[in-house]
């Protein structure tokens, strides 16, 4: 299992790295990927990460396509050309999955790759979700389309991350219980 978690300058550190880290303590593999052309990105706070790779470098194929959000991070986000191509490769392909945060759902929208689907985001960004049908839920699930708020869904988002990825429901909720969350 292969998941390219993708950064550019902006992005939101706390869903970005939370995703990554809950996912990798389940046993999937993570690559945090640049779109900036550059290996270090800086975070929406001022939080310097150091990417596994930028985006023209990668040869594979992944399982799963992660947005995190944050501004301007989203905003770099549906400036990159190879990301938009591999969104809607991804989200055309029933056994791959994309998944986005807080206003990164809005770079699906914007791609309508949200037409007749459920999706959620942050407060705001409704109107960007283009032909979707727009829930307030913490984390939302619609085919192969994994949407969450923000912030405070993060933890949210990636356990539903690990249980869709992994087929199990279980090694979500050990590493929920790991993290004493909702303990």
């Amino acid at each position: 299992m292969q998941v390219y978690a993708f950064l550019a300058d902006g992005f939101e550190e706390v869903e970005a790295l939370t995703v990554v880290d809950l996912l990798r303590r389940a046993g999937i593999s993570v690559q945090t990927v640049s779109v900036t052309g550059r290996e270090v990105v800086t975070g929406s706070h001022k939080i310097p990460v150091t990417a596994d790779c930028r985006i023209e470098t990668l040869t594979e194929e992944a399982d799963a396509l992660f947005l995190p959000g944050g501004m301007p991070g989203t905003l770099g986000l549906k400036a990159c050309e190879p990301l938009a191509a591999m969104l809607k490769k991804y989200a055309a392909d029933s056994a791959k999955w994309v998944t986005a945060i807080c206003a990164a759902p809005s770079v699906l929208g914007e791609l309508g790759l949200l037409q007749g689907k459920q999706a959620t985001c942050y407060p705001g960004f409704e109107e960007q979700l283009r032909g979707a049908r727009v829930s307030t839920d913490a984390v939302v699930r619609d085919g192969n389309v994994i949407t969450s708020r923000g912030v405070g869904t993060a933890i949210e988002m990636a356990l539903t991350m690990i249980a869709c990825l992994t087929g199990d429901h279980k090694k979500a909720d050990q590493i929920a219980a790991g993290i004493m969350y909702r303990q």
